[in-house]
C-alpha cells in the first residue's frame, strides 16, 4: 500500500512537473485564440532560436580572440614601422605552403564541369589562388601564436561570466588591458546582428505559417481558393499597377487579418546596438538640433555610395528641418586607387567652406 502512494505521489509530481513546463514555454505569437511556440518552428530555424545562446557564447570568445589578434598585429607593425597590410603581406606569405601538384589537379578533376575545355595549365594560376585563399586562415593563426609568444597575454575574467563589470579586465597584451567596457564596443555591433538574424529568421517563419493559416480560414469563409481571395483583395482592385499600390493593398489586407484574427508577434527583438560617432568636425547640412541625424562612411571612388546619395537627398527633402547629414571619410584604399586622394581634397575644400 505504501508503494502504491509513493508510486502515486512520484507520478503526480512528474505529472505536475510536466504541466509547470508546459505554462511557462515561451509563446512566440497568437493568432485566433492559438499559441505558437518554439515547437511550431521549422527544425532548422528552431536549432538555430534555441541555440542562440550558445552561438553568442562562442561568438563572444571568437571575438575576444580578434581583438587580441588586432593589438599584437598592430603593435608589431609599429615596432617594424610598417603598416598591418604591409605586415600581413610579408608574414603570411611565408607561412603558406605552396599547393603541390596533386592538390592542384585534385581541384582541377573536382571543378571539370565547370572549367570546360581549359587545360590544367590555363587555370594553374586561378587554382593556386583559390589554395592559398584556403591556407590563409591556418597561416594567420600560426604566426597570430608566435606574437603570443613574443608579446605577453595575460587572460583574465571570463568573458561569457555573468555580471561583468564595465572596468573588468577580459585580457591583457603587451601591458594593454581589454576592458569589458572596450570589448563592447568592438563586438557589440557582431554580436546584435547575429542575434537579429535569428529574430528575422524566426519572425519571418512566424509570419508565414500565421498568415498562411488565417488567409485559408478567411477564404474557406468565403468560399474561395485562397489564391482567388488573395487576387479579390489585391489584384483585381489594382488601378496604376504600380509596386507602391501593390504594397498599400497588401498591407490594407494585412492589417484587416490582423485585426479580426487578434494576431499578436511576442516574440522580442534584439535591443539594437547603439555606438556613439564623432560629427563635431566634419561636413553637415541641416541643423544640429535636428531629431534624426544622418551619417554617412563614405567613398569617393565607391559606385554604391554614388547610387545612395540620390536617395538620401530625396528622403532628407521630404523631411524639412529635421534631418542633418554628416559626411565621413571612409576612402577603401585596397580596392579604389583614388579614394584617399579624393578625401583629402573634400577635406582641404571643407576647411576653405566649399564641401
Amino acid at each position: 500500500m505504501k508503494t502504491l502512494n509513493k508510486l502515486a505521489l512520484i507520478f503526480f509530481l512528474l505529472t505536475f512537473a510536466a504541466n509547470n513546463f508546459a505554462q511557462k514555454e515561451e509563446i512566440l505569437a497568437t493568432a485566433n485564440g492559438q499559441n505558437y511556440t518554439v515547437k511550431d518552428l521549422d527544425p532548422a530555424t528552431r536549432e538555430q532560436y534555441e541555440g542562440l545562446s550558445k552561438a553568442i557564447a562562442a561568438e563572444r570568445i571568437e571575438l575576444l580572440g580578434d581583438r587580441i589578434a588586432e593589438i599584437l598585429l598592430k603593435d608589431e607593425a609599429i615596432l617594424r614601422k610598417m603598416t598591418v597590410e604591409k605586415l600581413l603581406e610579408t608574414e603570411i606569405g611565408k607561412r603558406m605552403s605552396a599547393p603541390t601538384a596533386a592538390e592542384i589537379k585534385a581541384v582541377y578533376d573536382a571543378n571539370k564541369e565547370q572549367i570546360g575545355d581549359r587545360t590544367i595549365e590555363e587555370v594553374r594560376p586561378q587554382i593556386v589562388n583559390f589554395l592559398q585563399r584556403e591556407s590563409y586562415p591556418k597561416a594567420l593563426a600560426k604566426y597570430i601564436g608566435e606574437l603570443k609568444a613574443k608579446y605577453k597575454v595575460v587572460m583574465g575574467k571570463d568573458v561569457n561570466a555573468a555580471n561583468l563589470l564595465a572596468t573588468d579586465v577580459l585580457a591583457t597584451v603587451n601591458s594593454k588591458p581589454i576592458t569589458v567596457k572596450s570589448y563592447n564596443e568592438k563586438a557589440g555591433q557582431t554580436l546584435y546582428e547575429l542575434k537579429m538574424a535569428v529574430y528575422e529568421r524566426t519572425y519571418d517563419y512566424l509570419d508565414t505559417i500565421i498568415f498562411t493559416e488565417v488567409t485559408g480560414l478567411e477564404a474557406k469563409k468565403a468560399d474561395l481558393a485562397p489564391s482567388d481571395l488573395i487576387a479579390r483583395e489585391i489584384t483585381n482592385k489594382m488601378k496604376d499597377f504600380t509596386d507602391e499600390e501593390r504594397e498599400k493593398l497588401e498591407n490594407d489586407f494585412r492589417q484587416s487579418l490582423i485585426k479580426k484574427y487578434n494576431i499578436k508577434f511576442l516574440l522580442k527583438e534584439p535591443t539594437p546596438f547603439v555606438q556613439k560617432i564623432s560629427v563635431d568636425d566634419d561636413p553637415a547640412q541641416g541643423s544640429a538640433a535636428a531629431p534624426v541625424t544622418i551619417v554617412m562612411f563614405t567613398d569617393f571612388q565607391c559606385p554604391a555610395c554614388a547610387a545612395t546619395h540620390p536617395v538620401l537627398k530625396k528622403i532628407i527633402a521630404n523631411y524639412p528641418g529635421k534631418i542633418r547629414f554628416v559626411v565621413r571619410d571612409y576612402p577603401l584604399v585596397q580596392i579604389h586607387d583614388n579614394a584617399f586622394q579624393a578625401a583629402q581634397a573634400a577635406h582641404a575644400a571643407h576647411a576653405q567652406g566649399k564641401f
